[in-house]
C-alpha cells in the first residue's frame, strides 16, 4: 500500500500540527503518488479550511503498519 503521509498544521496557531497519512491501492507506483499528491492535498486543504499542509511525502506502507 502507498502512503501519502502529511503534516497538517492549524493556521491560526502554526505549532500545533499533527500527522496525517492518505492511502493508495497497491498498484499505485510511488512516482504516480508524487504526481497525485498536490491536488489530493488541495482537496484535503479545501475540505479542512482551518489547517494548511506543512510537509508531505510518498512512501511504502510496511504490511506491520497496516490496520487489522
Amino acid at each position: 500500500m502507498i502512503e501519502l503521509a502529511f503534516v497538517a498544521c492549524l493556521s491560526a496557531a502554526p505549532d500545533a500540527c499533527e500527522k496525517r497519512s492518505l492511502y493508495y491501492a497497491d498498484d499505485l507506483s510511488p512516482t504516480a503518488c508524487v504526481l497525485r499528491a498536490q491536488p489530493e492535498l488541495a482537496k484535503w486543504v479545501f475540505d479542512h479550511p482551518r489547517y494548511r499542509v506543512a510537509s508531505w511525502s510518498c512512501r511504502f506502507r510496511p504490511a506491520t503498519e497496516q490496520d487489522a
